[in-house]
């Protein structure tokens, strides 16, 4: 077991570190860079936060799906392959759902400011 403080929270120290005292004493390609250190930082923070849950909700749409056991990772590739051989469509039921459930998990991670997303969550 691990003690405080949780990854999360070192994660969000640094990130504000460098966004605060490092950023302002930077120009140019350095504050670019220094910039996009502290995005990196909370896209991990939110992937910690978000991620296994919504693996977990994902592998289980999956399964349902696709009728199958399996990773994550196999499900999805076998979801590829069956939309690629045309086996699985849009029309298939459940499939646009958890296409769209599946983005929307992603972006809550990578883009949560993106405005596509913020307004499909009627923010």
């Amino acid at each position: 077991m691990q003690d405080l403080p949780e990854s999360v929270e070192i994660i969000d120290v640094v990130a504000d570190f460098i966004r605060t005292k490092l950023l302002p004493q930077l120009e140019g390609h350095s504050a670019f860079h220094a910039m996009v250190a502290a995005n990196a930082l909370d896209i991990v923070k939110r992937e910690l936060k978000i991620a296994p849950q919504e693996n977990q909700a994902e592998h289980g749409r999956l399964v349902s799906l696709l009728s199958s056991e399996g990773s994550l990772e196999d499900l999805n590739r076998t979801l590829c392959e069956k939309i690629a051989s045309g086996e699985l469509t849009l029309e298939t039921n459940g499939l646009k759902e958890h296409l769209w459930s599946t983005t929307l998990a992603k972006l809550s991670i990578d883009q949560p400011k993106y405005s596509a997303y913020r307004k499909s969550l009627g923010v």
